[in-house]
């Protein structure tokens, strides 16, 4: 069951309108960093837990994010309405209008223009959100890993929005949101590491001879070693070489006669002609014809 309470969880002040700000803020709405994107993985993978803990926990953030997206949406719509009204009322020129939503080459026209000063389900080149961005796989050692990466990577983002506004407001309504997605990869953090083990990921533990072996696949310049590659855990393969199970490093398989048949009668039927050289349409059409100009 969910309720919604008409008061935002963190409060909005908006200093000034600013089309521009409000394009990019529609990274954190409708982009694959966002709001929405964190809620729908979070719910999705909260209905098929199976552990209380954890499904009560996916639930409460996969719902606090609902109230993110309504803040930031709040704030993009704020940020548009000042043009909202001229444009549905066209009380400008039109050259004054175009300049006035479309300021400082900020393509503000995306929300301004196409979706009336509203806060659309797209990102903030105008890609319209989809339901890829969810990327719940059902197994919790590997989902929780990916809920503490875009926790991570949302707080980036809204790092770096922070540092493009100077409005004291926004800046503090972001930098909320911001800290939130810090607590956030803490509790995933904690449910992780609450299972036991936890690594590798599922069930099955991966072939022991190539668990720990990293194969040294760049040349060109000095190869660079460091605890991701080198110490008693690692066994470093300086140059690799192909078919490491110890076969042939082809690819096979067993077919019926039927099949073995239809296949040479397809491999006869399509076979090139090395002694072929055919007069094509690039030779036609730079006139060279037969070993002579045209």
């Amino acid at each position: 069951m969910f309720m919604h309470n008409r008061r935002l969880q963190y409060t909005v002040r908006v200093a000034r309108p600013d089309p521009g700000l409000a394009n990019l803020l529609l990274e954190q709405f409708g982009g694959a960093q966002g709001e929405l994107a964190a809620a729908a993985r979070y719910f999705t993978q909260a209905l098929a837990e199976e552990d209380p803990g954890r499904k009560d926990l996916l639930m409460d953030i996969a719902t606090e994010e609902l109230s993110h997206l309504e803040i930031i949406g709040s704030i993009i719509c704020m940020l548009n309405r000042g043009g909202k009204g001229q444009l549905a009322e066209g009380v400008q020129e039109e050259g004054e209008l175009y300049r006035a939503i479309n300021g400082a080459g900020n393509d503000s026209h995306i929300t301004s223009l196409l979706y009336g000063g509203g806060a659309p389900l797209i990102n903030s080149a105008g890609v319209p959100w989809t339901a890829a961005y969810v990327d719940t796989i059902g197994e919790p050692t590997a989902d929780f890993r990916s809920n503490i990466a875009a926790e991570a990577r949302a707080k980036i983002v809204y790092e770096r929005l922070m540092n493009v506004t100077d409005d004291p407001g926004i800046k503090e309504a972001l930098g909320f949101l911001m800290t939130r997605e810090i607590a956030h990869q803490k509790s995933f953090e904690k449910a992780l590491q609450s299972i036991q083990p936890n690594f590798p990921q599922g069930k099955l533990p991966g072939m022991p001879e190539f668990t720990n072996v990293y194969f040294n696949m760049s040349n060109g310049g000095p190869d660079l070693r460091g605890p991701w590659n080198e110490g008693e855990e690692w066994e470093y393969v300086e140059s690799p070489e192909p078919a490491v199970d110890g076969g042939d490093g082809s690819a096979s398989v067993m077919l019926s006669e039927d099949d073995e048949q239809m296949l040479l009668n397809m491999k006869t039927r399509t076979m090139s002609d090395p002694d072929a050289n055919p007069i094509t349409a690039a030779d036609l059409g730079s006139g060279f014809v037969q070993g002579k100009n045209a």
